[in-house]
């Protein structure tokens, strides 16, 4: 069950993601688990297109394969531009960079505290 109490398994959904990422050949991706540390999700997803076609077009594939299980997104953000989407679908939020949008923000660091490293689903490059 979701955050709610309702609609698919919360692992159901990560492995709708997992695919929508893969499918569309979004690069970088990391997925973050931050139970226990933030209060908003307990899954973040980090990933860049090689443009702001590539970046809508995942994060449209993203709300796509969630809604084909049930799982409608709470709230998307920054469509129009298309340089930063976020898909917030509850246990997970999907976040979908241009690589120089994801490098100035810099998420994965924001979010590897203590001594945890982002894993990397699909990674071009080995964190440290």
């Amino acid at each position: 069950m979701d955050r709610t109490g309702a609609g698919p398994s919360a692992e159901a959904l990560l492995e709708r993601i997992r695919f929508a990422l893969e499918e569309l050949k979004a690069r970088d991706i990391r997925e973050i688990d931050v139970r226990g540390k933030a209060g908003f999700t307990d899954h973040l997803f980090i990933a860049s297109g090689t443009s702001s076609r590539h970046v809508k077009s995942i994060a449209d594939e993203v709300q796509k394969q969630a809604k084909s299980i049930g799982a409608m997104p709470i709230g998307v953000e920054g469509e129009r531009e298309a340089e930063w989407v976020l898909v917030d679908l509850g246990d997970a939020v999907v976040h979908v960079f241009l690589p120089r949008v994801r490098e100035f923000y810099a998420l994965e660091r924001l979010w590897s505290v203590d001594g945890d490293t982002p894993s990397a689903a699909n990674a071009d490059t080995a964190e440290d």
